[in-house]
């Protein structure tokens, strides 16, 4: 399918749970325009059915075996996929022939993560996207079959991003080179990498969508976390003026999705008239909107087979993506081949819709690649991801759960209990916290987790509020207020697994990344409820972090702001709310693993948190990578991590 997927997203700040980092450490196929359908209910009771494995426990390594998969575009003649693997320890580029029999290396990377970004329309040339060693600071090469890499965004601290094809003769590319702030659009000729500057964005305003005859450009500004506006450029003017398309009054959130593949309409998101976002149709000529689809949960995207015979809906219900396929000749929905239990992932048609090729990825089950015939009685699987050592039996499906707050609020959350556990056998439990703020714990394999649970630990992946997918007002819950309200939603999570009679209710800990690194400090800091802390490159100094913000993130600032506060006008706040001035009141162990080139949490925050806890007196543990950025995408770093997490659980709780 071809992404109308805009490129410069709301970060959410310190998202984890959207940046490469965790996607690989969750072994997930990016959520590209299509993420994830329940599989068929059939397959649920074969699963039931199957007998129980006799209980083994596992290493890190044996956990990191698995091999992470990314990406799977179908080339122009049907034969090959284009995917990305981490079995050499770094992602490097494959070409997968559809039944899975050929698999041809096609780069050989030591240091950086190579990532697919897709075929050329007419040939086999390879797009494919690469940083520095975790700085985000992305350039777009082409790869030719003969072997030769030709970097097409060349130049010092930018970013380049691919938005769309247009046609086969020539691409768009977003780029701040100009500006570091803010992203330019360019139209790359296909052939030759010649470029022309097609947008000059002097608005600070968000490149999100082209339309496939390449008249209209969709962008987006925000002016909140939650409010922002949506604007239409007609490029074929010469003034190119932005064209206000939603005026509303009040706080409205809305998203684009992308444009019709006749170019005549935009659909995008709002939740205008309801808690989570429907999606609208906008007429470019008459410049009206209308109700296009809504649901009892966030529509996360919309998008279209190349051929425009499949529409795909996709729903974020309750911590799980669930997608309808549409064929829009016949309004029918198509029927899916019997798949294992688990969600679809990266859902990518070929481009005459004859093939599909998609991942199944469940909580137990790292991603597996699947190429459907569309319409054959069975998919053929093509990849074994989990390691052969590993019977995924041992592993655990996670229970969506809620609990009460301190304020009465239903806090979601998803439980992991491990399978040693009993009445008789209580277990020691973590409570994970997601990335953010904003972000979301979803299901879907995450090693980290499983490896902990197979260890013995309980896991509560707790929703806090502020987290997306409940609705606007669960969303926007935690806004002025981090590092308090949403500090006590962890807080009762603790309390919510003290009653469970299975978990030893002396013996809690607290883990996250990003966002949820923080928040694992500020429990620490602020709290004496944890028995132990881990902080995985999360923030301990907001004054710090708001004023040295990416460049490229300059058209969220006043969104960032308006929900953490302004460094210059909230100082006292942010300094209150800040583990870092407080590192005397931290009295239980915490261990600190940190990126050095990580460009949002900058390594001096991790290494001042260390001095500070270590000046108190307290057990404190550091692990950095020089090698690595926000997440960790080396095989033998995260493997290195996880020894480290379990090792010191084991010494601590």
């Amino acid at each position: 399918m071809n992404s109308h997927k805009g490129i410069t997203s709301k970060p959410g700040l310190l998202m984890a749970a959207v940046s490469l980092s965790l996607l690989v450490a969750c072994n997930k196929a990016p959520e590209s325009p299509v993420a994830a359908v329940t599989a068929p209910a059939a397959s649920t009771e074969a699963a039931k059915a199957a007998p129980e494995a006799t209980l083994a426990s596992y290493t890190a390594e044996q956990f990191y075996a698995t091999k992470s998969y990314m990406g799977n575009k179908i080339n122009h003649n049907g034969q090959s996929l284009l995917v990305a693997s981490d079995e050499t320890g770094v992602f490097n580029l494959y070409r997968v022939s559809l039944d899975g029999s050929s698999w041809q290396q096609l780069t050989k990377s030591t240091t950086d993560a190579m990532m697919p970004v897709d075929w050329f329309p007419q040939d086999d040339r390879v797009l494919y996207t690469a940083d520095q060693g975790g700085n985000e600071l992305h350039h777009l090469y082409v790869l030719a079959p003969d072997g030769t890499v030709t970097d097409i965004t060349p130049g010092e601290k930018l970013k380049a991003m691919f938005l769309d094809w247009h046609g086969n003769d020539a691409f768009w590319v977003a780029s701040n080179e100009r500006d570091p702030k803010f992203f330019d659009l360019y139209k790359y000729d296909a052939k030759t990498y010649q470029r022309t500057l097609v947008y000059q964005n002097n608005d600070g305003l968000t490149v999100d969508a082209v339309s496939d005859d390449g008249r209209y450009l969709a962008l987006s500004k925000e002016r909140t976390n939650a409010d922002n506006n949506l604007y239409i450029i007609d490029l074929q003017s010469k003034e190119q003026k932005p064209q206000h398309i939603t005026p509303h009054e009040g706080n409205i959130t809305f998203a684009i999705h992308g444009f019709s593949r006749d170019s005549k309409t935009l659909i995008y998101g709002s939740d205008q008239n309801s808690e989570f976002s429907q999606a609208q149709l906008y007429d470019i000529t008459s410049n009206k909107s209308s109700l296009y689809q809504q649901a009892d949960w966030d529509i996360s995207f919309i998008d279209f087979s190349k051929d425009n015979k499949f529409k795909v809906v996709g729903v974020n219900a309750d911590a799980s993506t669930k997608i309808q396929i549409l064929d829009q000749n016949t309004g029918q929905e198509l029927k899916l081949p019997p798949l294992p239990v688990g969600d679809l992932r990266g859902i990518n048609f070929s481009d005459d819709s004859q093939y599909l090729s998609f991942y199944v990825n469940a909580d137990n089950s790292p991603s597996n690649l699947y190429v459907w015939k569309v319409g054959d009685a069975q998919a053929k699987r093509l990849t074994q991801a989990l390691d052969s050592a590993i019977d995924e039996k041992n592993l655990v499906m996670s229970e969506v759960v809620r609990y009460a707050s301190f304020d009465g609020l239903q806090v979601p959350a998803l439980l992991y209990r491990p399978q040693q556990a009993k009445d008789t056998a209580k277990v020691p439990a973590l409570i994970w916290i997601h990335g953010g703020p904003g972000g979301q714990s979803r299901t879907g394999y995450n090693p980290t987790i499983q490896h902990l649970v197979n260890q013995g630990y309980a896991v509560l992946a707790v929703n806090n509020r502020g987290s997306s997918g409940y609705g606007k007002t669960f969303y926007h819950l935690d806004d002025l207020k981090h590092g308090e309200d949403d500090l006590q939603d962890i807080v009762f999570g603790k309390k919510y697994l003290q009653s469970l009679n299975w978990v030893a209710s002396d013996r809690i800990g607290v883990m996250g990344g990003s966002y949820g690194g923080y928040l694992t400090m500020a429990a620490m800091a602020f709290t004496d409820e944890f028995k132990v802390g881990i902080n995985i490159f999360g923030v301990t100094n907001w004054l710090r972090t708001l004023e040295s913000i990416p460049p490229w993130w300059e058209s969220f600032r006043e969104s960032l702001y308006a929900e953490l506060g302004d460094p210059a006008k909230d100082a006292e706040r942010l300094k209150r709310i800040s583990p870092l001035f407080h590192g005397d009141k931290v009295k239980k162990p915490v261990l600190v693993v940190q990126g050095a080139n990580d460009p949002r949490v900058l390594q001096v925050e991790s290494d001042e948190m260390v001095a500070a806890i270590k000046k108190n007196g307290v057990p404190v543990e550091y692990v950095l990578f020089p090698d690595e950025g926000h997440g960790f995408v080396k095989k033998a770093n995260r493997i290195t991590a996880q020894q480290a997490y379990l090792s010191f659980l084991q010494k601590h709780l």
